[in-house]
């Protein structure tokens, strides 16, 4: 198991590099601890996003020095546990790793605080399938599409190119765990036979497949899930499954073949850190505990870096100049002046 949805996993492969806001920043005086604040630096964009906005405020409000160590979601989460991370900023609740159930079993990590508690995965429509746009033209084209139990008489409204006889339902890529899932819930909702089983290469095929149905107005269903850029830009309709049934759902990992299906489940999101950290910096930890955001705002944020080609770290400081009701909220009036006299 691992502590992303199921899709987001896997982009860690893509192993992106996380940059600092500072190379060489002496310690403030202030800091309550005397090195750095070690983050981990986990390869996506969403906890890309959210290291570069509590790294900011760390090292601007509370003079601390932080860094990043980027790598694999196993061996950071056991780095939190030995000691050599300090924060995540992503622990997936409903969807936690072994080795992070290991180090909290063992007092040597702990969840402070919740993250955002409305993270979400499904099959999406593009909203206008369903409901039209008025503004660029485009009439419902299935009015009455509301749950995968209508998928199977819209299956020529999204026609596959290759097997045309068939509907095309975007799956994730091979190897991901949504992909094992998806292809389940096709066999359990009875739409295997209408509809082809498509999986694209890489995540970015995935989102590149969507984008281009939206920006076309062309109709096309697909796995995704949230926060992420896509959920940002485009305005997606989330299909009606039967409620999360986490017997059911636990199933659709190892059965190819079930008879029921169920949704996948909101997850919750915490911030985790090393318990000897927590122990040794309370200043720092109640602005992480009291770090909140949300499914949407992210995305929202996640858009923004897409549409800009923006990095996290400027992404942060544009959530800090256009969000401060927010994230004033999770700091002291003197530390939130200090971060804004450093934008």
């Amino acid at each position: 198991m691992n502590i992303l949805p199921t899709g987001a996993a896997m982009l860690l492969a893509a192993g992106l590099a996380f940059s600092s806001f500072t190379s060489a920043q002496a310690q403030d005086a202030g800091c309550e601890i005397n090195r750095p604040v070690m983050f981990a630096g986990l390869n996506y964009d969403s906890a890309l996003f959210h290291n570069a906005v509590a790294r900011f405020i760390i090292e601007k409000g509370y003079g601390c020095q932080t860094d990043a160590l980027p790598g694999d979601v196993i061996p950071l989460l056991t780095g939190v546990g030995k000691g050599d991370i300090d924060v995540v900023m992503e622990v997936w609740r409903d969807n936690v790793a072994d080795a992070w159930k290991k180090a909290e079993a063992a007092g040597n990590a702990t969840q402070i605080g919740v993250n955002f508690d409305d993270a979400i995965e499904g099959w999406f429509v593009p909203r206008y399938v369903v409901d039209g746009d008025a503004e660029r033209g485009i009439k419902p084209m299935a009015p009455d599409l509301k749950s995968v139990d209508d998928l199977a008489k819209y299956a020529q409204l999204f026609k596959d190119a290759e097997e045309p006889d068939k509907g095309r339902f975007y799956n994730c890529p091979a190897g991901w765990v949504c992909e094992k899932i998806n292809s389940a819930k096709l066999v359990a909702y009875g739409l295997d036979d209408s509809f082809t089983n498509f999986r694209p290469g890489t995540g970015a095929a995935l989102s590149a497949a969507i984008a281009s149905a939206h920006k076309r107005g062309e109709p096309a269903l697909y796995y995704y899930w949230g926060p992420t850029w896509v959920m940002g830009l485009y305005d997606s309709y989330r299909l009606e499954e039967p409620a999360y049934d986490p017997s059911i759902f636990d199933k659709l990992k190892t059965d190819a073949k079930p008879t029921k299906a169920t949704a996948y489940p909101q997850s919750t999101v915490t911030v985790g850190v090393n318990t000897k950290f927590m122990k040794s910096a309370p200043v720092l930890i109640d602005f992480l505990t009291h770090y909140e955001t949300s499914n949407e705002l992210v995305s929202e944020m996640l858009a923004y870096m897409q549409e800009n080609e923006e990095t996290p770290e400027d992404a942060a400081i544009y959530f800090l100049k256009q969000k401060p009701g927010i994230w004033k909220a999770w700091v002291p009036e003197d530390i939130a002046k200090k971060v804004e006299a450093a934008f």
